[in-house]
């Protein structure tokens, strides 16, 4: 397969490029909003993708998740309010060095970082993808099953704070994904007799309600007439070429830090910035600056950052295990299509696979040419309090739980989802857990049931495969690497305590 041979004409197309430039816009505006997000905004997005071609619907949610990685560093370097999760790390640097006076410098550094970072991701998915595909097209149901179960394993270990709360959000997820019509038997489970389960939760419903309803609940909590002030002076996006040698090497390291994290399942742009920075500290020769405003600690978590958003695609378009709760709905969207999630997938669908590599790198140029000239413009959207934004969110994402199907019942879903998804945001109950257990429960039920099926009733299928044996080998590695974290770390608390 030459991914050279890809008919550009497609991405030329009026519509194609509509949806680069509206995703792009549209993400840098969500990223910059303090608790939206990327993944908000490709919920909020997600029913306009009914009416659109697979290929116009995937670039456009890349687009947003890209745009929205970058926008997030704009009011975190203006104003110290991270507007995503994986720009908190950016704040650090970025704004002591918009409090001296150079908010447009910082912002350089970042639009700099952020495109050569999206760049480097983009081509790692197009050369990883194509490079994995030709061993994971030999992966059957016992494969299938034990990827999902690393995923599982993956997400509740090295995405998560307490992974106790991050294992009851997955086993919760599995419980949604079981309602339903029997896969195989076409018995009833857990629908209690209403007909609108009987094809289980919708996607779009379910994540309408775990992220943007419970997110307008969580603004309601603060003062709603507040609203952020900026200043359009010195925010010029530009660093001089001087200025860009001096950050080139921790752009790069962090790109590939970036990347690489971005490909484990659930992880996400957030520790990826925070291992950049670390990283970048670690090595530099004057770590004392890092936290004064230094120009290193604004391009390393801001690479990493971006160069994640190409990774987590990397699990997705090979195995159909989406690396970070955006990658999540943007599986959704392709499923929503028709599209059939899997090792096989760029066998099935080489032209739209080829058509997300060129698009996405289409939709990072873009980023950097929106970021370059109209950053004061997207500034100016912090100006917007709270009481209108609420409503604006809200009903935004009960329109689009409700058109898909026109049914009241999916409404109901999002909103009493809304409401416990925002209970648990308060206990630290992990929702990304939820989303990709939700999301791989039924490719694990499928594979499971099919194996055992084969063999009989024998498990030892899953022992008896190359393939099989090397993943059972990664679970084993990071459940143990997860032991010895957690002992490592009551060990430190014991000794602090200790030592108090």
């Amino acid at each position: 397969m030459n991914v050279f041979s890809f008919d550009f004409t497609t991405l030329l197309s009026f519509d194609v490029l509509f949806a680069v430039v509206f995703g792009t816009l549209f993400g840098i505006f969500i990223g910059v909003l303090p608790g939206v997000g990327s993944t908000i905004g490709i919920v909020l997005l997600l029913p306009l993708t009914y009416s659109m071609s697979p290929i116009m619907s995937i670039i456009m949610l890349m687009a947003l998740y890209n745009g929205g990685s970058y926008g997030g560093s704009i009011s975190s370097i203006i104003l110290g309010v991270p507007g995503t999760p994986g720009a908190t790390a950016t704040a650090i640097d970025g704004y002591p060095l918009a409090k001296k006076g150079f908010p447009g410098k910082a912002l350089g550094y970042s639009l700099t970082a952020s495109t050569i970072g999206g760049i480097f991701g983009a081509l790692c998915l197009m050369f990883l993808t194509l490079t994995l595909s030709t061993v994971t097209r030999n992966f059957r149901d016992p494969e299938f099953f034990l990827l999902g179960l690393l995923g599982l394993v993956c997400v509740a270990s090295l995405s998560s704070k307490d992974v106790v709360k991050s294992s009851v959000s997955i086993f919760m997820g599995l419980q949604f994904s079981l309602v339903g019509m029997d896969i195989f038997t076409g018995a009833k489970r857990f629908t209690f007799g209403n007909i609108n389960l009987l094809d289980g939760f919708t996607l779009v419903s379910l994540l309408i309600g775990l992220f943007a309803v419970s997110e307008a609940l969580n603004m309601l909590e603060g003062d709603l007439s507040k609203r952020h002030v900026t200043e359009k002076k010195r925010l010029k996006t530009s660093i001089s070429w001087e200025e860009f040698k001096s950050v080139v090497k921790d752009i790069f390291k962090s790109s590939v830090i970036g990347t690489s994290i971005g490909i484990l399942p659930g992880m996400g742009g957030s520790p990826a910035s925070w291992f950049s920075l670390t990283e970048a500290q670690r090595s530099s020769k004057t770590p004392e600056k890092f936290g004064t405003g230094h120009p290193n600690g604004i391009a390393a978590p801001e690479a990493a950052n971006n160069a994640c958003v190409g990774g987590s695609m990397v699990p997705l378009l090979t195995l159909g295990i989406p690396g970070s709760p955006a990658a999540a709905v943007i599986m959704g969207a392709l499923m929503i299509h028709g599209v059939q999630m899997g090792p096989m997938l760029m066998d099935t669908e080489t032209e739209l696979i080829f058509g997300i590599f060129w698009g996405f790198l289409f939709a990072v140029i873009s980023m950097y040419i929106f970021g370059r000239y109209l950053t004061t413009l997207f500034a100016r959207m912090l100006t917007l309090p709270q009481y209108i934004m609420v409503p604006i969110v809200a009903f935004i994402a009960l329109i689009g739980t409700y058109v898909p199907r026109l049914n009241i019942f999916d409404l109901w879903v999002a909103i009493i989802v809304g409401g416990i998804a925002y209970i648990l945001r308060k206990l630290d109950f992990s929702l990304p857990s939820f989303v990709l257990a939700f999301i791989l429960g039924p490719i694990m039920e499928r594979g499971l049931r099919r194996s055992l099926m084969i063999s009989r009733g024998s498990w030892s299928i899953f022992v008896t495969r190359p393939y099989c044996i090397f993943i059972i080998v990664l679970i084993v590695l990071l459940i143990i690497a997860m032991v010895f974290s957690k002992a490592k770390t009551r060990k430190a608390i014991k000794e602090k305590i200790d030592a108090e």
